[in-house]
C-alpha cells in the first residue's frame, strides 16, 4: 500500500479494525524509515475492551508491522490476529508456538 506524504498525517487517530471487523484501537504513531521512504509499522493505542487490549493485557499500545496492513481509508484494516495459548513466561523466539498467528 502506498501512502503519500500528504496522506501520512491523515493516518493518525484513525480507527484500526481487523479484516474480520474486530475493533483494535487507534493509530497513535507511525514508524517511518526515511532512508528507504517506507513505513515500517503503526503504533496502535488499544481501547478498553478492544480485541488487542484483551490479547495483550494491561499494555496501552502495540506495534503493528506495516506488512499486516491491508488497507488505509476511512479506517485502517489489518490482518486478523489469532491469539494462541501462552506459557506463564510469555512468548519467545525459542518458543514460536506461543506467538500469535495471523489469518
Amino acid at each position: 500500500m502506498t501512502l503519500t506524504v500528504k496522506n501520512i498525517s491523515d493516518v493518525f487517530n484513525k480507527d484500526v479494525f481487523t479484516n474480520r471487523g474486530v475493533f483494535c484501537g487507534r493509530v497513535s504513531d507511525i514508524d517511518i524509515n526515511l532512508g528507504k521512504f517506507r513505513i515500517n509499522s503503526l503504533v496502535v493505542e488499544t481501547g478498553k475492551g478492544s480485541f488487542l487490549s484483551e490479547m495483550i493485557g494491561g499494555k496501552k499500545g502495540v506495534i503493528i508491522p506495516y506488512t499486516l496492513v491491508i488497507n488505509v481509508g476511512d479506517v485502517v484494516i489489518i490482518k486478523h490476529i489469532t491469539p494462541t495459548a501462552q506459557p506463564e513466561t510469555g512468548p519467545t523466539s525459542e518458543n514460536p508456538e506461543a506467538l500469535p498467528t495471523f489469518a
